[in-house]
């Protein structure tokens, strides 16, 4: 990408849909989010009906979000390891199978609270190693500068589904029951397993032994260790989701015992939700305009809270349905710039992974404040526990007001493809290591502790793409002298650290080089533990790098 393109301005909030993949994509995702939504009805509603107990109907929700606490970081993996087209399929075909079975079920009167929660699981499952490679393909269907709108575009059509979903669930469950309610989700998955099957997705090119399962794990949660902006965007889901969740867990008891309302204004108080977030989306663009990221989702946060007081202090249907207005516009506010953020925090190789470590919070969230605001509403009252999530949202607010997320965009994660790979007298076993690799700098004293404090942000890049060790030392003898040292596991996780390097990274590396003395480059060497080849025995596998090379970055 070039940096034209990276700095390229605004474009139209409908641009992604002129592309043929997205759009028949994003029509498959809306008609299948309709089902889902009714499905999350529907279940929460036969819950209701099978139990009238608010912390039984709270465990809807924490079934539905669970699996993805629990799953969406293998899932994330494999969606950076393996074909992601291949995983949305597959997980599609999961999810039908299981909501047929919980149709089937219902139509014969089979179903029971704990059978209810079984199979909200397992669909859940499905949802939970979709997500992860759902998301990392966005940006396989548009370019970068369409993926602002994009984005938005996706929690459009999440949103367009919460309003008409509950609505439409609500009058079939009032006509023909909750078993046709979910066997309509059933069908539903059916048109984005064809859009996938017309998706012909680009091979990727791998220059470089694949990852394993295990392995690829451990680099994600080391990539998420070192990398700052990732880690403020997953504070800031930490802070909202565990207490945003009271609204969507005790919603049902809200409707049919404060309310005294039937599935009928269930499903229109949820359609409020759905309305207020397509009116928050289509509002997106010109708030972005206006304001930083930061601000937008502090202020959107607030005005969650507020809703959720005014839900909690004035039993009324109309009271109840403009507090549920506001809050779908602050929550599709909240989630389209958290998204945004995550997105832009990751470079393509860990992608998968880190939106998976979003997905993980979210629902881990979602899953424990559903669990814990249905058992405060059981012993304090439900007013008394939305009324305590809203003041929890306030505080949390306020006390993370300097964790900044609007800066993320300025960031090029690109891959650089500067690094040319190293050339060794033999060939490594992929497997063979640990591997180390020294830099020599020659620094003149009055440029040290510019060096030094440069070398601290180089000490993350390198501990993000594979090290596990790093440290630089400075010789007693030649004070001017400094020798890097890091360290990777194996060959092939150094020859992926090659590979991870983004602009950003050669930036930080090139204000290094600048401040080598007499403008030289960096000399570089390899060492394998034990190395010995039929080629080279006794040989050390190490390469000096001459000045013209320009691989000085190991």
């Amino acid at each position: 990408m070039t940096q034209q393109a990276f700095n390229a301005g605004p474009v139209s909030a409908w641009d992604p849909l002129r592309r043929p993949v997205f759009r028949s994509l994003w029509i498959a995702a809306l008609v299948s989010s309709i089902g889902s939504w009714m499905q999350t009805m529907g279940a929460g509603w036969l819950m209701t009906e099978m139990t009238h107990s608010p912390a039984r109907v709270a465990m809807v929700q924490a079934a539905q979000s669970l699996p993805m606490f629990l799953l969406a970081l293998p899932a994330g993996a494999l969606a950076d390891i393996i074909d992601r087209r291949t995983q949305l399929i597959v997980a599609q075909l999961w999810m039908l199978v299981f909501a047929g079975f919980l149709a089937a079920s219902t139509f014969a009167g089979l179903t029971t609270p704990w059978s209810l929660l079984v199979m909200t699981f397992l669909i859940g499952c499905g949802a939970a190693f979709m997500t992860p490679a759902w998301s990392a393909s966005v940006q396989e269907w548009v370019p970068r500068t369409e993926l602002q709108p994009a984005i938005a575009l996706i929690s459009l059509s999440i949103n367009i589904s919460r309003a008409v979903g509950p609505a439409l669930a609500g009058v079939i469950v009032a006509v023909s029951g909750t078993a046709m309610v979910f066997l309509i989700n059933t069908l539903s998955f059916l048109a984005v397993i064809i859009a996938l099957l017309r998706w012909k997705r680009l091979p990727t090119v791998v220059g470089m032994p694949a990852e394993r399962l295990v392995g690829g794990l451990r680099s994600g949660f080391r990539y998420a260790r070192h990398a700052p902006l990732l880690q403020r965007v997953l504070l800031r889901a930490l802070v909202f989701f565990p207490f945003a969740s009271a609204v969507w867990a005790l919603l049902p008891v809200v409707v049919s015992q404060e309310l005294q309302g039937g599935a009928s204004l269930y499903g229109v108080l949820l359609g409020c939700i759905g309305t207020g977030a397509v009116a928050g989306a289509l509002l997106m663009p010109r708030a972005h305009a206006r304001f930083s990221r930061d601000r937008l989702v502090a202020w959107a946060t607030i005005a969650y809270a507020l809703a959720n007081g005014l839900l909690a202090a004035v039993p009324n249907v109309w009271i109840a349905a403009l507090a549920l207005l506001m809050a779908g516009a602050s929550w599709v506010a909240i989630l389209a710039s958290l998204q945004v953020a995550a997105q832009t925090a990751l470079p393509p190789w860990v992608r998968g992974r880190g939106l998976a470590m979003y997905w993980v919070v979210l629902m881990g969230g979602m899953t424990a404040g559903s669990v814990g605001w249905g058992h405060v509403a059981e012993r304090l009252g439900i007013p008394w526990a939305l009324a305590a999530a809203a003041l929890c949202l306030v505080v949390v607010t306020i006390g993370t007001g300097r964790l900044r997320i609007g800066a993320h965009d300025a960031v090029d994660l690109t891959p650089s493809a500067d690094w040319p790979m190293p050339v060794t007298a033999g060939e490594p076993e992929p497997g063979a290591g640990p591997v180390l690799v020294t830099v020599e700098y020659r620094i003149a004293s009055e440029n040290v502790v510019r060096f030094l404090k440069a070398m601290r942000s180089l000490r993350r890049v390198r501990l993000r793409d594979g090290a596990v060790y790093w440290q630089v030392f400075r010789d007693v003898e030649q004070p001017e002298r400094f020798v890097e040292h890091f360290v990777t596991e194996t060959w092939a996780e150094h020859l992926r650290q090659h590979g991870r390097v983004t602009v950003a990274d050669r930036d930080v590396q090139e204000r290094i080089v600048a401040l080598q003395a007499g403008g030289e480059r960096p000399r570089v060497i390899h060492y394998l533990a034990g190395y010995a080849s039929p080629e080279v025995i006794g040989s050390r596998a190490k390469r000096p790098v001459p000045p013209e090379d320009g691989d000085w970055q190991g």
